[in-house]
């Protein structure tokens, strides 16, 4: 019998996998348990409309994503810290803060886990950060921290 699996299931295959089982299998364990459909027309084309969705959303993502790269990419961000006595700034510099500063300076909403720093930002100075969007659209922007 050939079934749609629903869920990923060990030994068989991945969800979305059109596979061919034992009919008993199919039906008591498969079925029975909600991890899979009969491959039916009308189930294996509601399969082909929602891969469909899925790979569109993806490309809708990517552009996106792209157009931000693009705009942020090679650009400077000015972090103003507070620093303590030497010229030491009080704690450190996070990905959490780079990001405000990327909302405020240019308008663009980047999550906090998305930007990748080379090294802790615990002094004053210039610095490189990495910003790794979705589905390998990546840039790099230059932190510039400076005393508030």
């Amino acid at each position: 019998m050939k079934v749609i699996l629903l869920k990923d299931v060990k030994g068989s295959g991945k969800q979305g996998d059109i596979i061919n089982v034992a009919d008993g299998y199919a039906r008591n364990f498969l079925i029975g348990k909600g991890l899979a459909l009969e491959a039916t027309a009308k189930n294996l084309n509601d399969l082909a409309g929602k891969k469909a969705s899925a790979q569109h959303k993806i490309d809708v993502e990517t552009a996106d994503n792209k157009a931000i790269a693009e705009k942020i990419k090679d650009k400077e961000v000015l972090v103003k810290a507070k620093a303590g006595q030497g010229g030491k700034l009080f704690g450190a510099v996070t990905a959490n803060v780079i990001s405000d500063c990327l909302k405020a300076q240019y308008g663009v909403v980047i999550e906090k886990k998305k930007i990748n720093l080379t090294a802790e930002i615990k002094a004053f100075g210039d610095y490189t950060a990495q910003i790794k969007l979705t589905h390998g659209v990546s840039c790099s922007i230059k932190v510039k921290v400076v005393e508030e």
